[in-house]
């Protein structure tokens, strides 16, 4: 039977729930409450120039073929995509550069002149990442995340010390480069969390990262995004921009529809992709499943410091991705989850698209993204953004040998109040709920309300996590569960 649904928000995770509930049958409405869709991973343009404002990096490409392939569509049927060579770089001083390339013999022979007989470990550790990536894709992470029950089978129960020891003392008993170190732990830094405190198990991004390669979809990923979009409208989805929604209507537990400034969209089911926090806000507090308390408790991914900028001449010494790991992670990571803290000597990462795509910038100019992650809910003003620029221009001209300061023809910045105004995000995270071990799959919030009838939630703080593949994958999870009603 056809049911009225209304989405909140036009992420990733309500694109993915949209089209599979169209494609059920049910009459589907997103609203979203920016001018644009996309959520967190929206386009910036300027004079030429444009830039990816969310999510750069393409991680996961068989997440994104298994969406396509549900709707009988391949991603090559919306957008072309590229294997990046080189995946990345990452500096570690000046001149002094680790490029990671696009095939394992490269990696390997990288690590093995790096430290002699690390390419040894190295294949046993991939060995072991490659196993718990398909563990992770078959078995785990299509799973709603209702009970322990749903981790239980003979592989994961053979795996348990994995869930019990961590990604950094795995890479650090046998890797004693601390170069090498910080590039295998710096993939689950896409889960949110310190190396230290996420499980062992997840070694499957590094997986991800070597083994199934580090991708651009030309023009970016906001291609991604339209290629969502169109497959919805496609589908019949409806889709309204400029709607924020005040209230989710609820009646004697059960969900009536949403109130937003212009309207009232009755519905017979309500998905929420916009931050969890923020839309238990919607519905009166005795319908609400955590408290404030609860959330203040958990432990959240980084916020971030952004700088869009637009550079009036080609950049040298950096690739397409460049990470800066001259400075301590540790002592950074403090600053992100023990104490938090305005970082002294942050780490950095910066994406210039248009070294490879000449569509982010006009002719002989750069278009490059910074990234500096933080501790979420700190003091954000603008002395404080202009600060971290001069500093991370400053290190990034002796790093990589070339003037900047002078070529800078604008530049735009997005921190935690941005986050907060835009996204209603809860103390303006970037990156949802990192995934520890007592954050981890049923540990999570739930995608159903307990205590609203036919009121689910989506997206990155709810099962299975941060990242835009798991987003696609919640909202898979989510129209499973609504169309199980």
């Amino acid at each position: 039977m056809e049911k009225q649904i209304v989405i909140i928000g036009s992420g990733f995770s309500s694109l993915s729930a949209a089209s599979y509930l169209a494609k059920a049958g049910n009459k589907v409405i997103v609203l979203e409450k920016n001018s644009t869709v996309g959520g967190r991973a929206r386009k910036f343009e300027k004079n030429g120039f444009k830039f990816d404002m969310g999510p750069t990096w393409y991680w996961m490409p068989d997440v994104f073929e298994k969406f396509f392939k549900d709707f009988n569509k391949k991603p090559s049927d919306f957008y072309q995509l590229d294997r990046l060579k080189p995946a990345y770089e990452v500096y570690f001083g000046k001149k002094d550069s680790v490029i990671i390339d696009n095939n394992l013999e490269a990696i390997y022979n990288v690590f093995e002149n790096e430290e002699k007989g690390s390419s040894v470990h190295l294949k046993r550790f991939l060995k072991s990442a490659k196993f718990n990536y398909k563990v992770a894709i078959n078995s785990l992470v299509y799973k709603p995340g209702n009970s322990i029950l749903e981790l239980i089978n003979l592989t994961t129960i053979s795996k348990i010390n994995q869930f019990f020891t961590s990604i950094s003392s795995t890479v650090r008993k046998r890797i004693k480069s601390k170069k090498l170190q910080q590039i295998l732990e710096f993939p689950v830094l896409f889960l949110g969390a310190k190396p230290s405190n996420t499980p062992s198990f997840y070694n499957f991004m590094n997986y991800a990262d070597f083994g199934l390669g580090t991708w651009h979809p030309k023009g970016g990923m906001y291609e991604v995004v339209s290629a969502f979009v169109n497959l919805a409208v496609e589908l019949g989805v409806d889709f309204k921009t400029n709607e924020n929604v005040n209230e989710i209507v609820v009646e004697n537990g059960v969900v009536k529809g949403v109130k937003t400034q212009n309207d009232f969209y009755k519905a017979d089911v309500v998905i929420s992709g916009a931050d969890y926090h923020h839309s238990e806000t919607l519905v009166p507090k005795k319908y609400r499943m955590y408290s404030e308390k609860y959330w203040d408790k958990k432990i959240f991914a980084p916020s971030s410091l952004l700088f869009y900028v637009g550079f009036n001449k080609k950049l040298i010494n950096v690739s397409h991705h460049t990470l800066f790991f001259d400075t301590d992670f540790d002592v950074h990571a403090k600053d992100i989850y023990d104490t938090p803290n305005w970082p002294k000597e942050p780490l950095f990462y910066a994406s210039f698209p248009s070294i490879t795509d000449n569509s982010f910038a006009p002719v002989s100019k750069e278009a490059a993204t910074f990234l500096i992650p933080l501790a979420p809910d700190l003091d954000d003003t603008p002395e404080i953004r202009e600060y971290y620029f001069k500093k991370i221009i400053e290190r990034m001209e002796k790093l990589t040998n070339q003037s900047l300061f002078d070529s800078v023809m604008f530049k735009e910045s997005y921190c935690v109040k941005d986050f907060k105004k835009d996204y209603n995000s809860y103390k303006g995270n970037a990156y949802g709920l990192a995934n520890t071990l007592f954050q981890t799959a049923f540990l999570r919030p739930k995608i159903k309300s307990k205590k609203v009838k036919n009121l689910f939630f989506t997206g990155q703080l709810t099962v299975p996590g941060p990242g835009v593949p798991p987003s696609i994958i919640s909202g898979k999870i989510v129209a499973n569960e609504i169309l199980k009603i």
